[in-house]
């Protein structure tokens, strides 16, 4: 019989968060080093590098690799003879852990957690509850995964239910492309099975734990269907041309998992899971020795990358910025970005149009005339920084504002990740404005640019108030300019072909 003692249990998990907050899994960092190095595409080059400096800059200095530091999922294999001394529930010492970790002052992470979901959506402060699952096993140990799951990737969570004799590879090629880029690519695409609708989903979500293995894969060939499948999904899924950060270019995914459970026979449930650019999760067991021992990695196993703004990057004064410049930028252009601007995101959004809707005015500090919008949700500071990671989240949730950003309050272009969908280009393209994008899974590295930042309005919302922020070479690609013409469709379909000739060579 192995005794779990309770406050080992909270400090494993409490140490396994701010582990995976700031080490990527080793054999997801070296695949990406592996994509950065067979990539043509300028721009998906540049973004992963960033990533992959990112990546770096945070295992050394012990902050987080996304400014979203996800909703924690932990999955618990409980030994049948494993007892706990505690009469409080998993649950609760599993929240327990994830306070003790989100507010650790030496690296304060993310809460990003609302309850009720409907109506207030009050966050909950320290990134509780925590999505817990528990399986009775055979044993005398308790084995632990935990996981940090950003909202951006798990928003393109996908499920179908399919005809025993469809194609499974056949609905990912055809699901993928209109998912977007916001689940931050290069990621692993896991992909659940068999079982009943929620088995299918729950089996994909644990798929994405499996090591990365697809250039073994590839080196030895399959052994079975699944490996067959896997290889498939791999190669049509890189050949559409999607890329890293959706910008085109050779890799869109650096594995494919699947796991799979026995379903009925006229059934075929799917669920599809990406995991993003800030993949991050850790095993471990508890034996009643102690609380989990963490080995760092060695950070001479990273890729020997280093990023620096390009030399054709143009330098834009925001304090002078002007609607003519803003129809000078072209996409794909990278631009450093100097001087004031302002945040905000969903929350923020519908307060600003629940003013403008009853005749009020924007809060002081508020003027979006001739500015920049950046929507981000930053990680709180510690130490001498001036903000915590600060990288963009996904811009097509603020897509039903834009008309009114644009055509109320002098707004000249926003910055976010990902792509826009028709309804912002449409209004980009009217009020001849301008939407950038920067890198997401480089939170860090963006937050170097950053040299003075002060909330300035909606402060209850917490990392959803609006900020000033006065910055210095912030990095950015712009995605679509003042005539609505976007990267994130240019740039995939001319890889989709460039692919197509490199097969055929």
């Amino acid at each position: 019989m192995t005794l779990i003692k309770q406050d080992d249990l909270v400090q494993s998990i409490a140490d396994a968060l701010q582990f995976i907050s700031y080490y990527h899994p080793l054999d997801y960092i070296q695949a990406v080093g592996a994509a950065y190095e067979r990539e043509q595409s300028p721009a998906a080059r540049d973004a992963l590098a960033q990533i992959l400096t990112n990546s770096r800059m945070c295992a050394e200095g012990h902050r987080p690799i996304c400014q979203d530091t996800g909703a924690v999922v932990v999955f618990l294999r409980i030994g049948m003879q494993v007892r706990f001394d505690t009469d409080r529930p998993l649950q609760a010492l599993i929240d327990e852990g994830v306070r003790r970790a989100y507010l650790d002052p030496d690296n304060i992470l993310r809460a990003s957690m609302v309850d009720p979901p409907i109506g207030e959506r009050r966050n909950t402060g320290d990134n509780t509850p925590a999505i817990v699952y528990q399986e009775l096993v055979p044993g005398d140990r308790l084995e632990i995964a935990v996981a940090a799951k950003g909202g951006g990737s798990e928003n393109k969570s996908r499920f179908t239910i399919l005809n025993p004799s469809d194609s499974l590879a056949d609905w990912v090629v055809e699901t993928l492309p209109g998912m977007g880029a916001g689940w931050c690519p290069p990621g692993i695409l896991g992909i659940g099975v068999g079982g009943t609708a929620e088995k299918a989903l729950l089996l994909a979500k644990e798929s994405l734990l499996a090591p990365i293995d697809m250039h073994e894969l590839i080196a030895r060939g399959p052994a079975d269907p699944i490996e067959a499948l896997r290889l498939e999904i791999y190669e049509r899924v890189n050949a559409l041309g999607i890329g890293a950060q959706g910008l085109g270019g050779l890799t869109t995914v650096v594995d494919v998992k699947i796991k799979t459970y026995a379903t009925h026979a006229a059934s075929l449930p799917v669920g599809m899971i990406p995991n993003c650019a800030a993949t991050r999760h850790i095993e471990f067991t508890l034996d009643g020795s102690g609380p989990a021992q963490l080995t760092p990695p060695s950070l001479d196993d990273w890729p020997k990358v280093s990023w620096q703004p390009s030399s054709e990057a143009r330098r834009v004064d925001l304090e002078h910025l002007t609607r003519e410049e803003v129809a000078a930028w072209r996409p794909g252009e990278r631009l450093l970005l100097s001087g004031r601007l302002l945040t905000g995101r969903d929350a923020a959004h519908r307060r600003i149009q629940q003013l403008l809707e009853s005749g009020q005015a924007l809060p002081p500090g508020v003027d979006f005339n001739n500015r920049l919008i950046y929507y981000v949700g930053p990680v709180d500071p510690v130490r001498d920084e001036v903000m915590g990671p600060a990288g963009p989240t996904t811009a097509t949730r603020m897509d039903k504002f834009t008309e009114m950003m644009l055509g109320r309050t002098g707004l000249l272009g926003m910055i976010g990740k990902a792509e826009r969908g028709p309804e912002a280009i449409e209004a980009i393209k009217r009020h001849k404005a301008a939407y950038l994008m920067a890198v997401g899974g480089a939170a860090y590295l963006v937050s170097q640019a950053i040299r003075k930042a002060r909330v300035v309005a909606f402060e209850d919302l917490g990392m959803e108030a609006i900020y000033e922020f006065e910055v210095r070479d912030m990095p950015v690609t712009v995605a679509v300019d003042s005539r609505g013409e976007s990267v994130h469709q240019t740039g995939p379909a001319e890889w989709r072909v460039r692919i197509q000739d490199i097969g055929r060579a």
